[in-house]
């Protein structure tokens, strides 16, 4: 799993060491994310609650595609990297579910309450969009973001001790960094 350093609704952006490079803040971000999803399948595991919500998905991605239309981000291009990250989120959140059938000694004790990981998922989103604006430029030129998001990756893998399943979810989460570019 993920460093083990409470539960990833609770924790703050900046951690002792960032992901390195041009992309390393958003790089962060996504991976910060990503940990929250362990607290969403903590909420899940063992009710009827399922890991596919159709619904809320498309409210978050209308929600996010007015934030991106005000914060300046080209609201396709912005809708396309959220997608990538509720499909990260699932992905974890199914490895988890298995991992935790497999072996239900290390399936969560608790059941965190979805509204603050809800909260913490909104705060997230803002961040990101702010980091999506913020490196339009690297992002626009394809051979340095995918070197630039390549360091990042690596590095804040390394940084947060990220698990297989974990790391698997940042490779769906970053898919499309490097194809968004800059403002059309």
């Amino acid at each position: 799993m993920a460093a083990d350093t409470g539960t990833a609704a609770g924790r703050v952006s900046a951690t002792a060491a960032e992901p390195l490079g041009k992309l390393g803040a958003l790089t962060g971000l996504i991976i910060e994310r990503i940990q929250v999803s362990d607290d969403v399948a903590a909420s899940k595991f063992g009710t009827d609650s399922p890991i596919e919500d159709p619904v809320r998905e498309a409210q978050v991605l209308a929600s996010v595609r007015k934030q991106a239309e005000a914060a300046g981000v080209d609201p396709d291009a912005a809708v396309a990297f959220f997608q990538d990250q509720i499909t990260a989120s699932k992905t974890v959140q199914r490895g988890l579910f298995d991992r935790w059938t497999a072996h239900p000694e290390e399936a969560p004790t608790t059941r965190p309450d979805l509204g603050p990981i809800r909260s913490k998922l909104d705060q997230l989103t803002t961040a990101l969009l702010t980091e999506l604006k913020d490196t339009e430029q690297v992002r626009g030129k394809p051979v340095a973001c995918r070197v630039q998001l390549a360091l990042a990756g690596v590095s804040g893998a390394a940084v947060e001790h990220l698990d297989a399943l974990h790391r698997q979810a940042l490779r769906t989460a970053t898919d499309s960094v490097c194809r968004l570019g800059g403002n059309r």
